[in-house]
């Protein structure tokens, strides 16, 4: 997914990063991905996590509050929108599925802080890791203060 990627998990951070992304896509006419990741649980009685089935009611709730939340930044910009828009939820690691995306964007935008216990717990731990796989440069939208 050339363009510009950004991850959006509900929180007003995220807000302020998916409005930062669509100015960035708009400003140089490339296309914006939306993903929002439904975080499975870790085991840690393995090396390897286990992912089950995804909950495909969760899924699409999911998805919808990503598309609302895009119909809002999107509306805020006006006409001068991105050069298009795909919204996408997942099942899974966050860091991994945004690092994942990371390999063919050109961007990769997240906000400082999100909405889990943990990141509340170590200040941008998402942005943190990104920041240190990511396989294109990356964005980390501060918090408004």
């Amino acid at each position: 997914m050339p363009g510009i990627v950004v991850g959006v998990d509900g929180s007003p951070n995220s807000e302020r990063a998916l409005d930062w992304a669509m100015k960035q896509a708009a400003a140089v006419r490339a296309p914006l991905t939306v993903i929002a990741v439904h975080e499975v649980p870790k085991s840690y009685w393995g090396h390897i996590p286990v992912i089950g089935p995804a909950d495909e009611s969760l899924l699409a709730n999911l998805r919808q509050a990503a598309e609302d939340m895009t119909q809002k930044a999107a509306s805020r910009l006006g006409d001068a929108g991105p050069a298009s828009v795909t919204v996408r939820a997942v099942s899974g690691f966050v860091v991994k599925e945004l690092v994942d995306a990371s390999q063919d964007a050109d961007l990769v935008v997240v906000g400082a802080r999100g909405v889990s216990g943990f990141t509340r717990m170590v200040m941008g731990s998402v942005s943190n890791e990104v920041v240190q796989h990511s396989a294109c440069p990356v964005v980390i939208v501060p918090h408004k203060r």
